[in-house]
């Protein structure tokens, strides 16, 4: 067999393999020899049929499954030999012409093969030592612990129906019917809802209407919906609401005790604070954690520059851009909206993915080195994870991860990435840092803008998602009141 580099470009690799025909047509007889005494052919005693009968018989088929073994083996081989790691499935190419392939088949000429690929660059490590970061740490202070056992202790909190005007905190029951224009709208209609004033649950200026009225009062409620509203055909249309109020309440007074903590299905109130005070510790633990670990990936960044593979890369590129166009088609808004164009968009979401790969890359090569592995038992609790984010789904999930090449990657990625993570932090140099919550939320904030790569590409604001599930785990810092709002339900927040 002939291995011949044919192209080495950079990263790009193109090898051409050769192997004569008479070794295929060796390799044929080999697997004839093998049949021959397990073949039952009518007319022939076991084990006397004629090699050349079977040949006749038998050797394209066995010809072809060579051809698939050796295209499906040979690659790894190859690449193993020559001491290089493909960033993705080798690209092999054969011959398209019948009469060339039926040759082969029939050992008349080579077999020959082309492999296309992108190697995977040499990364030289370079020592830790000198990357320093700043871990930002909040002391949750107490009343901000009976703040938010308030805010939970809202889901039990009860009301008695009162005949006098309503007032904000109360709780409205109605019927209301919404009209765009004089016409009804999907979605705009409701029996017996519920409303607490001041609750800001729905659009703004529909609450404040409701401060005065009484049960069995009739009422219209004009409002315009937030020009960014999600339902394109909504935004920024004026609207009426025919309200009919079925009944006022009142909030009953909210007692921090142990009967409250009962309430919430927690013996005491002692421990209820407890288990608050550590949900509030975990949200803003998390927050550090993505800041502290942001840091290590500039100075890493900044550390190593090499060419990343451009398969990867395009991969990369293509989920960060179908996550924006899916953003934009959501908001119903246009690149020119977002004050910048497709093209310029294009360019800097082309270096987010470079980047992306380059750390992902980097990371990669300190973990292996490290020894880091990722362990069975994480890899259940990973998968159990995403089990219970889709509640009756359980089977589609487990049939997805078992039946797709390669689906098991995305559950071993991120726990891999933060062994690393975790690796580096016991070998760098870390300083703790007491900050206030406003503090350690409004930096992260403010950090999100600078590393905006698109520094005009404000869908990229949007993209949290995409920047949440990028292979180096940067997320996309949310607005400060939609962090607020992430730990409010991490905290259990019924609202």
């Amino acid at each position: 067999m002939q291995v011949i580099e044919t192209l080495a470009e950079g990263l790009k690799r193109e090898i051409k393999v050769v192997i004569p025909a008479k070794d295929m047509e060796q390799r044929m007889n080999e697997r004839l020899a093998e049949a021959k005494d397990k073949v039952r052919i009518n007319g022939f005693r076991p084990g006397k049929v004629p090699v050349g009968h079977l040949k006749k018989m038998y050797g394209k088929s066995i010809m072809a499954e060579l051809v698939n073994e050796i295209v499906r083996d040979r690659p790894s081989a190859i690449l193993s030999e020559r001491g290089e790691k493909s960033a993705t499935q080798p690209t092999v190419a054969m011959t398209e012409d019948e009469a060339e392939a039926d040759k082969i088949l029939n050992a008349e000429v080579d077999f020959e093969f082309t492999l296309s690929y992108e190697v995977i660059p040499a990364i030289e490590l370079k020592p830790t030592a000198g990357i320093k970061v700043v871990r930002e740490v909040v002391d949750v202070p107490e009343e901000e612990v009976t703040e938010q056992i308030l805010k939970i202790a809202e889901s039990a909190r009860t009301f008695e129906a009162k005949d006098a005007a309503a007032e904000t905190g109360d709780r409205v029951t109605m019927n209301y019917l919404g009209k765009v224009d004089g016409v009804a709208f999907d979605g705009g209609a409701a029996e017996d809802a519920e409303l607490v004033i001041g609750s800001n649950r729905f659009i703004p200026g529909f609450e404040d209407q409701l401060v005065g009225v009484k049960a069995g009062e009739d009422k219209v409620i004009t409002v315009t919906f937030p020009s960014e509203y999600p339902a394109a055909n909504l935004a920024g249309k004026e609207a009426t609401f025919d309200i009919t109020v079925k009944e006022v309440a009142a909030p009953a007074n909210l007692e921090l005790n142990d009967e409250l903590a009962t309430t919430l299905g927690v013996e005491s109130l002692d421990k209820l604070k407890e288990i608050v005070r550590g949900q509030i510790e975990g949200q803003y633990g998390n927050v550090t954690r993505q800041k502290v670990k942001r840091q290590i990936l500039d100075q890493l960044d900044e550390m190593y520059k090499f060419d990343t593979p451009e398969s990867l890369v395009n991969a990369e590129f293509d989920n960060i851009w179908r996550q924006i166009n899916t953003d934009l088609a959501q908001s119903g808004k246009t690149f020119a909206d977002e004050d910048t164009t497709e093209e310029e968009a294009r360019a800097e979401y082309r270096k987010l993915a470079e980047r992306r790969v380059r750390l992902g890359l980097v990371l990669s090569e300190i973990g292996e080195k490290a020894g880091v592995e990722v362990t069975e038992e994480e890899m259940q609790r990973a998968l159990y994870a995403q089990l219970q984010q889709f509640p009756g789904q359980q089977k589609e999930i487990l049939d997805f991860f078992r039946n797709t090449p390669g689906a098991s990657a995305s559950l071993r990625a991120p726990i891999f990435e933060e062994k690393v993570v975790d690796k580096l932090l016991s070998e760098i140099d870390v300083t703790d840092k007491t900050v206030t919550k406003e503090e350690l939320l409004a930096e992260d904030e403010n950090e999100g803008e600078e590393k905006t790569e698109a520094k005009k590409a404000a869908p990229k604001k949007k993209a949290a998602k995409a920047e949440a599930e990028a292979a180096e785990g940067e997320e996309a810092p949310a607005p400060k009141k939609k962090a607020a709002s992430k730990k409010k339900a991490a905290e259990g927040d019924a609202e």
